[in-house]
């Protein structure tokens, strides 16, 4: 997929990269959600699935390349 990818998109991807502690690359999918132009969540998220069945269908343990991550909200104090 990354060899179809022009320049501008290139960038754009290599932009939302991650990298953990340890090196590792990752991606936030809400972050490759607009970037890969999905307009709703629900549409990604099935995209998610197939490439996690894929990932399961090679061999390849799904944890390892896919892990669930939600991301915290700040909660304004003065709004309760």
């Amino acid at each position: 997929m990354l060899s179809n990818l022009n320049a501008k998109e290139y960038k754009t991807f290599e932009g939302i990269k991650r990298i953990n502690t340890v090196g590792v690359e990752f991606w936030f999918a809400r972050e490759l959600l607009s970037v890969l132009q999905y307009a709703d969540w629900k549409n990604f998220v099935k995209i998610i699935n197939k490439a996690m069945l894929a990932c399961k269908n090679s061999g390849y343990e799904v944890l390892d390349h896919f892990a669930e991550v939600r991301k915290m909200v700040g909660i304004c104090i003065c709004c309760r």
